[in-house]
């Protein structure tokens, strides 16, 4: 059976993190997952990100949430708004996720804040949650080639830092992609060498890329802009 990507809603808490960022919508880049996201929810993540680290120029993310919606036009949804007050959840602030994501006809809602989204409310809409570890690492148990070259590419997008395969399993580590980690470790020991990371990258096609991944991607974070 052909793989189909599931529509996905990206919570605020899992686009906070740059790395994290940078891995989850180049897997939407690749084709991994159809991403879902609001101009609620691009503030929200934007907010909380200068309030934690005021060094980082609002201009800079505008920039980044710019080439995140050019890089994935159909990504954004609207015209939630109605169904929002029809929700109930522990905090009413998230209501406009849930909403987005009946909206979207979204099959589940990627997260860190696993509380803030009771399964029993989801379930009567359809939906479920999973925090992104979880997700990629089922990705990984499913589609491991396509994963491991996606993750190549989000590689790759550091290309101002230029971090070292080494580097970059621990920058998932990081990230608290611990399963993913595990997986990729106990397939292929070859994964934390240069050659390993190079052929992947090699295997896919330029012109699949997006400004997102030439541009975004390439900046390194800025203090701050890594935390998770």
């Amino acid at each position: 059976m052909a793989f189909e990507p599931p529509v996905a809603i990206f919570d605020a808490s899992i686009l906070y993190p740059f790395h994290l960022r940078n891995i989850l919508v180049q897997a939407a880049v690749d084709r991994l997952v159809d991403a879902r996201w609001t101009d609620e929810i691009h503030e929200e993540w934007m907010r909380n990100l200068i309030a934690d680290a005021p060094t980082i120029p609002l201009a800079r993310l505008k920039a980044t949430r710019q080439l995140m919606n050019s890089a994935l036009p159909g990504a954004t949804v609207s015209g939630y708004g109605h169904l929002i007050p029809t929700l109930e959840l522990p905090d009413p602030n998230d209501r406009h996720v849930v909403a987005a994501a009946i909206a979207a006809r979204a099959r589940l809602i990627l997260t860190w804040n696993l509380r803030d989204f009771p399964t029993a409310t989801l379930k009567k809409h359809g939906l479920h949650r999973q925090t992104p570890d979880a997700f990629l690492a089922e990705l990984f148990d499913r589609e491991p080639d396509l994963m491991v070259s996606s993750l190549a590419n989000a590689r790759r997008n550091l290309n101002k830092s230029r971090v070292s395969a080494a580097e970059f399993i621990d920058i998932l580590a990081s990230q608290k992609l611990t399963q993913l980690v595990t997986r990729l470790k106990k397939q292929n020991s070859a994964f934390e060498t240069e050659d390993f990371f190079t052929e992947r990258a090699k295997s896919t096609k330029r012109e699949d890329f997006t400004d997102f991944v030439d541009r975004a991607g390439d900046e390194p974070p800025s203090d701050g802009d890594d935390l998770g």
